[in-house]
């Protein structure tokens, strides 16, 4: 891998968490074979986030082929000041995930797999509960799949074809 000392001064600075790291062997006829696989959280802290599984024979090659893998993985996400605007169900696989938007001061209340994504995005207000499988795979991907499905209300108001004044207030 090439290192480009001028597109890491341009790119933004982004929260790289380490969510889950595994260990994994494969019986091959001299024996086992360990590997290790990374899943790993990257975000802006201003809304835009992104998951990735980097599987190497080195925790730490892991984790970097993760971030990269995050990296090309980034979605937006609406945000309604430091919470979300409504609350959702995220699903993937068994993993389902209750976002709920709290008041000022609330603070993160989660789990470790959703409280990475939540600190990557830059939400700081939130409540959210798993419901089904706490495989940390599942839960991301379905963290990810409710926090992208979240709508504001001028993308609601656009659809109802009202003003933003008579949605919200």
């Amino acid at each position: 891998m090439a290192y480009n000392r001028q597109a890491e001064a341009t790119a933004p600075e982004f929260i790289e968490k380490v969510v889950y790291l595994n260990r994994v062997s494969k019986t091959v006829k001299g024996g086992r074979v360990m590997k290790f696989s990374a899943l790993v959280v990257v975000g802006d802290g201003k809304g835009t986030v992104g998951y990735g599984l980097g599987k190497a024979a080195e925790v730490s090659e892991a984790i970097l082929k993760g971030i990269a893998a995050a990296k090309k993985n980034m979605a937006h996400v609406v945000t309604s000041g430091t919470t979300i605007p409504h609350e959702i169900i995220g699903k993937f696989g068994a993993g389902e995930v209750l976002l709920m938007p709290a008041p000022e001061g609330t603070g993160v209340i989660a789990g470790g797999a959703v409280r990475a994504v939540m600190e990557a995005v830059g939400i700081t207000n939130i409540r959210t509960k798993c419901l089904r499988s706490n495989n940390p795979q599942n839960v991301v991907k379905a963290t990810m799949q409710g926090l992208t499905s979240l709508r504001g209300p001028e993308e609601v108001a656009r659809t109802r074809g009202l003003s933003v004044e008579e949605i919200v207030g």
